[in-house]
Formats: structure tokens, C-alpha cells, sequence
């Protein structure tokens, strides 16, 4: 995702910024005059170098910030496009890296009440100030004089004097603005510019209709309904319910966090497909906050919005910058990985239901047994108990664990910032300083908000509220990492899911990439969709090292390490339930590319769900990962969308990085391997090409059959 406001209003539509993880603020001087009177808008003051003033965000004072914010960066966008002087790298590309300080740090509040305090009167502002966002946008990428000095920079001389992140940084504005409607003329220009104002709307309808869908299903147990569950779970369930006001019960509330592990461990069948059903019908509940005829729509003004710039589908668009380069190209892993998982699947089936049969259930496997019955299996295959495996995976520790790693691999050094000294937006946020280990040098800092609540959006996600730049002096990081673990009674570990704990790696992956940045242009803080997940994914990895396991899984009573038996058990399961894992996200993939690559001409979307997984073959045991009313990747915004195969993508690049630091002579934690990992993947964020950064560090191309062994398929030679 882009890290730069102004450059995401040139590459894409608005419902992309305000969705989009990295939703920034860089600091800087300050055009607007109403800035002394509005907090948002305000110059980012106090230590580390000025921070956000969390502590003073007023919602009514949202809408009036945004409006003088478009308005100055406007001003400075016409002073720029009417310059006298000939165009320069100077007087052009770096005067847009200046421009529209005050709207990033507006739009580092407007993502907080989006994702982190969403409301019902934020979400009505939201409606308002979508399409004015969107004639910014507007605005911007068909200023033809504009456009016009920025072309005359990337085709000129002097761009081949240009050190070659500079000449990056000239091709992805000049690229962004391309892509995006800035050679339109006439009917078609002021067409596109419609799509993309009404795209806003919708996206951002689509994604309150999820919330809302999430906020409203809460099944409620009584203290008999509770078999299986594990007392963590309960403990969690009946902190969730008395937050509703329903003391005495126990709340499973409708956010994966808290339907997995019910499904996983429930011995109530009944109330397993109760919450299944409540899960993944979300945006598809044939009321008001039915996404079905948004996704229609939202797919028709794609297609058209593409059409209109020459293409013959969203995701030859889409696809055209991005590693795979092709539709086809990302298909071919796609439909690989798929028969692989499918075939899998069948084995996996077959062993539930022996299991199922042996107990006398009387039942044939459906999908809300998937997980009950998997982890029957599990421990019937491995002696592996998923809440054996729990009792070691406490919060703090693991956090404590990602902080060792951050230290060896890439030298930083974390120290928890002293109450009161930074503001946060919740009393549940913390904060670190992050060092240089070797230099003590601030960094940034890092905001960690773990815990789910109402108007949190569900899932995890990384966030950079500055990112790193120089070319204007040397600007800091602030970075956070956001999940929505079920906080425990008082005093009590918050212990999570082996699952849970290998996401806790990956977002933290996100982070040390913002962090590590050594890139003198903002913008260059970017990234390409399907290589963006590859460094986050990686450092999942570190979760499994002896030194991690030694020092930081220790069991919750006891403080005992993990025993090397229970260890054992798990890196022997690591392959384990793969059919499901790979069958569920790669199904969801290959319908986003299917939906994309079609022709939306009067679509149903439910009936071209269906038809595509019966299609595909899907197992009538799995649904795919994210439902089509519900995909909030793909239809919330367009970060994904035609791109949803991305992790897939970056999950060849982590496996074949992976096998890199196995062979190397000090593991994972090899030195010289380290470093070439952090300088040649991490610090040079969007300054260099994602596929000869890899070279770089590899040597090489990742080969696909790394990915293949990864998950316990067979490789694609076999």
C-alpha cells in the first residue's frame, strides 16, 4: 500500500486510502489557516519529534479539517502545475512529495475512527466527506498542467541524470497519473472521475455494512452451553458478554477471533452452525446491510472505469504493475496450489469423518465440524492438543519474543514510553521507543492496540502514522500493529492460538518494514501488492527458532519453558489441516480473479459466487476464506481487489527466503544473511524493483517448489 496520501490519490480511488493500512501523517509545515483552531490539523508537537494528538481528536471537528485540507493541498498542487519555470525534478516531483502535510495528518485520524473507534455518527460523516475525497482525487489526477510538467520531467534529459531512486520516484507518479485517467479527455474524463466518486461511496457502504453485520449477530450461551470450550474462552466469553450488559453469559461474537476458536473446540454442533452461519453470512442477510447489489455495482463501474482507459478487464489493469505482471501469470500458481489443497482436502475429510463415525456422531462432516473434527484428528495424528499448545503462548511473552527477534536481526531496541508521555486514542494502546541498538539513535516509536471492542474492525493490520523520509530532513516512524485478541479477566495472560501467535509475527513484519525504511522520498515508502505480505510473512518463521521457543513459550502457571516433546509435536503438525488453510484462502483468490476477469454485465453476485465454486470444484465442506458479501479486501476498498492471490505470491518468496536461512551457516539467525535480508528487502522499501530486490538478496529468482514443500504438497515437478 502506499504510505503517501497524495500519491494514493494518483494511483487510485479513495475508498483505497481510507482502507488503507498505512494511512499516514508525515509532519511538516503547515498551509492551513484554520490549523491554529483545529487539533487535526495542527503541526504534530511534543517528544520524538512531534507525535499525533490522539488526546485531542474531536469528531465534529473531522469534516471541517478534511475541507481545509483538500483546499490548501489544492493550492499548492495549482501553484506547482502553474509554474513558470520549465519543469524539473526539483521544482515539480519534489515539490508533490511536499505537498498535502496538512491532509496526511488529517487522514492519520480520519483511519483511526475508521478502523479503530468506529461509530455510528463517525460513519455518517464518513458518507459525507467520501465524495468530496473523491473530487479531490478528482481534481488532482486531471489537472492537465500538472500532468503535463510531471510527463516533461519522466521523458525529459534530466531524468537520465536522476540517481535510480529518483528516477523511481518520477516513473511511479508519472505512472500513477497514467493509470488513472490523467490522458482522458472530454466525456471520458469527466466520466472516470464519476466511477471513481460513486466507487468511494460504495466501498465505503460495503464496509459498514460488514461492521454493522458484526456488531449485530452476537450469540449469547448460558453457563450449560459451555462443553469443550477451553476456561480461557470462557473467561474471554463472559468479560465479552458483560461489555454487552449481559451478565452471567458468555458472548461469541461474530469477528474470526472469536467464531475460530468456538468452532474449534465447541462440543455444541447445534450452536456451531448457529455461529457459522452468523459468520459467513455477514453482508448477506437480505436486509439493510446487504452487500450483494453494491458488489454488482461496484464490479460494473470497475470494468467500465478500466474500459475506458483501453484495457479488456479490472485485472490486466490492476495486474499490469505488480509482480505477476498478468492475470494468467497469477492463475498459474493459483490453479497449482489449488489441486494440490483439493487433493488434500479429501484426506483430511476422510480421517474427520472416521473419527466422527468411531464416536457415533451419526453425522456427515459439515462445515461448521471442519475445525471441530480437525482438531479431533490432530490430536489423534500427533498428540497434539491446540489448548496443550496455548497454555505457552502468552501475549506479553510473545510480544517480548518479537522484540528479541527485532533486536538480532535487525539491531533495534524497544523501551515502553512512559505513561502519559504520548498520546493514545484508547487506554488499552501502549507505546515504545524504538533504538538503534549499537548507536542508541531514535528510530520511531511503535503503538501496539491488541484488543477487540466495539467499532474495532475485525482481523489484524499494520499502520505507519509517519513514515520515514530525509529529503527534507530526517523524519521518524511512527508505526502500529492492531489485532483483536479477547481480553481476559483482570490481572489474568491473554494466551492466543499458535495461529493467533504466528499473525502476531506476521503483522509485527510489517512494522520492522516500516521501521527499517532508509528511503529519502516519502513516497518511495510504498510497495507492490503482491510483494508487499512477502516480509511480513517471512519473519513468521522466527516464531519456530530455539531461541524463541527457549526463552519467551513458557507456560502461563508455571513459567516452565514449552517441553521439547510438545515442540517436537507441533514442527511435526506443521503441515497439518493444509488442505483446509490453502482450499479456503486460494478458493476466495481464484473467485476474486474470476469476478475481475468477467464481463459484470448484469451479474447476480450470489448466483456467480455459487457457480464459481461449483466450478472449481470446491469441497461442500469448506467455504471459501472470505464470502463475496463480506470480502472486505476486495470490495471495501481496491487494494486487493484482482490481487487477493498477493499472499499467495509473497508465500513463494517467503518460502524459497525461508530455505535461504535454513542452509545458511547461522540459521535464522546467520548474521551476514541478516543483513542482506534487512538492506536489500526491508530498508529499501519502494525504491528499487521488488523482482531485482529479491535477486539481490537470493542470487536468484524464489523457485515455486519451495512454496510446494512448505505446505506438504508435492512439487510441482512430481
Amino acid at each position: 500500500m502506499r504510505s503517501r496520501f497524495l500519491l494514493a490519490a494518483v494511483i487510485s480511488t479513495v475508498a483505497f486510502v481510507v482502507a488503507c493500512a498505512e494511512e499516514s501523517a508525515k509532519g511538516g509545515r503547515d498551509m492551513s489557516t484554520a490549523s491554529d483552531n483545529n487539533a487535526l490539523l495542527a503541526e504534530w508537537t511534543g517528544p520524538y519529534e512531534g507525535v499525533p494528538a490522539f488526546d485531542r481528536m474531536d469528531l465534529e471537528a473531522l469534516e471541517p479539517a478534511l475541507d481545509a485540507a483538500m483546499a490548501g493541498s489544492l493550492e499548492q498542487i495549482e501553484t506547482i502545475a502553474q509554474n513558470p519555470e520549465p519543469p524539473t525534478f526539483d521544482n515539480t516531483i519534489l515539490e508533490m512529495e511536499r505537498s498535502g502535510r496538512d491532509l496526511d495528518r488529517v487522514f492519520t485520524y480520519f483511519g483511526i475512527w475508521r478502523s479503530n473507534l468506529s461509530t455510528p455518527e463517525f460513519r455518517e460523516i464518513q458518507g459525507n466527506v467520501v465524495p468530496k475525497i473523491s473530487d479531490y482525487q478528482s481534481k488532482i489526477t486531471q489537472n492537465a498542467a500538472l500532468f503535463d510538467r510531471i510527463r516533461a520531467v519522466y521523458e525529459g534529459e534530466e531524468m537520465q541524470l536522476l540517481r535510480p531512486d529518483q528516477q523511481r520516484l518520477v516513473w511511479l507518479i508519472y505512472d500513477g497519473f497514467a493509470r488513472n485517467g490523467a490522458t482522458l479527455e472530454g466525456e471520458a474524463k469527466e466520466r472516470y472521475a464519476a466511477i471513481n466518486k460513486r466507487l468511494a461511496e460504495l466501498h465505503t457502504q460495503f464496509g459498514n455494512n460488514v461492521l454493522a453485520d458484526e456488531e449485530g449477530y452476537v450469540v449469547y450461551l448460558e453457563k450449560d452451553q459451555l462443553g469443550g470450550l477451553p476456561p480461557s474462552y470462557v473467561e474471554a466469553a463472559a468479560a465479552a458478554a458483560a461489555e454487552r450488559g449481559q451478565e452471567g453469559k458468555y458472548a461469541v461474537t461474530n469477528t474470526r477471533s472469536s467464531m475460530d476458536p468456538f468452532l474449534t473446540f465447541s462440543d455444541e454442533r447445534e450452536l456451531r452452525e448457529k455461529v457459522w452461519r452468523n459468520y459467513y453470512s455477514r453482508g448477506d442477510n437480505g436486509d439493510e446491510h446487504d452487500n450483494n447489489a453494491i458488489i454488482a455495482e461496484i464490479l460494473a463501474l470497475r470494468h467500465e472505469r478500466v474500459r475506458l482507459l483501453g484495457y479488456d478487464d479490472y485485472a490486466s489493469w490492476q495486474l499490469e504493475n505488480r509482480m505477476a505482471k498478468t492475470p494468467e501469470r497469477a492463475l498459474e500458481l493459483m490453479e497449482a496450489v489449488f489441486a494440490a489443497a483439493l487433493a488434500r482436502v479429501e484426506e483430511e475429510v476422510a480421517d474427520m469423518q472416521t473419527i466422527a463415525d468411531a464416536e457415533g456422531a451419526g453425522i456427515t462432516i459439515a462445515p461448521w465440524d471442519y475445525r471441530y473434527y480437525a482438531e479431533r484428528v490432530r490430536k489423534a495424528k500427533y498428540d497434539l492438543d491446540s489448548d496443550e499448545v496455548k497454555q505457552y503462548l502468552q501475549l506479553e511473552k510473545l510480544r517480548e519474543a518479537m522484540f528479541f527477534v527485532a533486536g538480532e536481526l535487525f539491531g533495534f531496541a524497544f523501551e515502553p514510553v512512559a505513561e502519559g508521555m504520548v498520546p493514545v486514542f484508547h487506554e488499552d494502546v501502549k507505546v515504545w521507543e524504538v533504538t538503534d541498538r549499537e548507536s542508541g539513535d531514535h528510530v520511531g516509536l511503535w503503538y501496539l492496540d491488541p484488543y477487540a471492542r466495539s467499532g474495532k474492525r475485525s482481523g489484524a493490520w499494520a499502520t505507519a502514522y509517519r513514515s520515514h523520509e530525509t529529503f527534507d530532513g530526517r523524519r521518524t516512524v511512527l508505526a502500529s500493529n492492531n489485532s483483536n485478541f479477547i481480553k481476559g479477566a483482570p490481572g489474568e495472560p491473554v494466551l492466543i492460538s499458535w495461529s493467533d501467535a504466528e499473525t502476531l509475527f506476521h503483522e509485527f513484519g510489517h512494522a520492522l518494514h516500516y521501521l527499517s525504511s532508509k528511503v529519502e522520498y516519502p513516497t518511495l515508502n510504498g510497495g507492490v501488492r503482491d510483494y508487499t505480505e512477502f516480509q511480513s510473512q517471512l519473519l513468521e518463521h522466527w516464531l519456530l527458532t530455539d531461541e524463541v521457543i527457549d526463552s519467551y513459550l513458557v507456560h502461563h502457571q508455571t513459567g516452565e519453558p514449552i517441553p521439547a516433546d510438545l515442540v517436537a509435536r507441533i514442527k511435526k503438525a506443521s503441515t497439518f489441516n493444509q488442505g483446509f488453510a490453502q482450499t479456503e484462502y486460494v478458493a476466495a483468490a481464484l473467485v476474486d480473479m474470476m469476478y475481475h476477469t468477467t464481463d459484470p454485465t448484469d451479474l447476480d453476485a450470489d448466483a456467480f459466487e455459487r457457480a464459481a465454486l461449483e466450478k472449481l470444484g470446491m469441497p461442500r465442506e469448506i467455504p471459501m476464506r472470505h464470502r463475496s458479501p463480506h470480502f472486505g479486501h476486495i470490495f471495501s476498498s481496491e487494494g486487493y481487489a484482482a490481487g487477493y492471490y498477493g499472499y499467495l505470491w509473497a508465500d513463494v518468496l517467503t518460502a524459497d527466503a525461508a530455505e535461504a536461512f535454513e542452509a545458511a551457516p547461522g540459521g535464522f539467525y546467520d548474521k551476514e544473511l541478516a543483513k542482506k535480508l534487512v538492506d536489500n528487502l526491508f530498508a529499501v522499501r519502494n525504491a528499487v524493483d521488488p523482482a531485482d530486490a529479491y535477486r539481490a538478496f537470493r542470487g536468484r529468482d524464489a523457485e515455486t517448489d519451495a512454496v510446494m514443500r512448505a505446505y506438504g504438497f508435492p512439487a510441482t515437478g512430481e
